[in-house]
């Protein structure tokens, strides 16, 4: 994967454990003109309950998904200084698909709220780790640390409500009539071929997760007759790597982001 040139200096933070807010930390600076802070729904709901990280990026600057693209780093979260927390499991609004310098990215702009469900019990501590990469004219890799105690006697509605809003803009597994792609085949030159894909799919916002191969593909090519969509892969990768590995397709309809998991078929001579 090639990587933007970082800054050498690394910003670390540490938010003091009392809350600000019933159901939010204080704000924390990040990364300049960023600034950060976790924030929860206080509902426990069969011993589960919902949380999130909310991310300021200011005016110019942008973050990563979970899959940066060809550039940057991913954004990830680490829980296992939380007490009383389990099963937790980050979900991923949809990203912007950028192409800057020729290179296709994945990020968020703007304000982002990265929604977390776990679960907990009264006197549970969220305690998350993150580490991110911020980038504007320059890309500057930020790591800050968020602690909040939670409580269950009164739930935050507003912090439901946005966190709420995160989780529509989230992908879910594909529900709609038929099938988003009839095939999903390797090709001889180490493509990735997509047969007859859904009307409503928009081409230019198809993502592949090849998991711990780490291959990454272009925006898809449309044959003649639009029955095939055809992705290259970027760099040196070899799509015909994929051949019987499991990969999943995020993708953005008129109807919302989708995802849907599929093995890759072989090549067809």
């Amino acid at each position: 994967m090639i990587a933007l040139r970082f800054t050498a200096a690394v910003l670390f933070g540490t938010l003091a454990a009392s809350p600000a807010l019933a159901g939010a930390t204080q704000w924390q600076e990040i990364a300049p003109g960023v600034q950060a802070r976790l924030i929860s729904t206080d509902v426990l709901d069969h011993g589960m309950t919902r949380a999130a990280l909310e991310i300021d990026l200011g005016e110019g600057n942008k973050t990563y998904w979970r899959i940066p693209g060809e550039t940057g780093i991913p954004t990830e979260l680490d829980f296992t200084a939380s007490v009383g927390i389990e099963e937790a499991e980050t979900y991923w609004p949809f990203p912007l698909v950028e192409t800057e310098g020729g290179f296709r990215d994945f990020v968020y702009r703007g304000t982002l709220v990265l929604p977390v469900e776990f679960s907990a019990a009264e006197g549970s501590v969220l305690d998350i780790a993150v580490t991110l990469g911020i980038c504007s004219d320059i890309c500057v890799p930020a790591a800050a640390s968020f602690n909040l105690p939670l409580s269950f006697a009164a739930p935050d509605e507003a912090q439901a409500i946005r966190i709420d809003q995160a989780m529509r803009e989230t992908p879910i597994l594909w529900d709609q009539a038929g099938q988003p792609f009839s095939t999903v085949e390797a090709g001889l030159d180490g493509s990735l071929h997509l047969g007859n894909p859904d009307n409503s799919i928009d081409p230019a916002t198809v993502i592949v997760d090849t998991g711990d191969l780490g291959v990454l593909f272009g925006a898809p090519k449309k044959s003649p007759d639009g029955r095939i969509w055809t992705l290259k892969p970027l760099g040196q990768a070899d799509g015909r790597a994929l051949e019987g590995s499991p990969i999943q397709l995020t993708f953005s309809t008129s109807a919302g982001p989708y995802a849907v998991s599929r093995i890759v078929a072989p090549s067809q001579p």
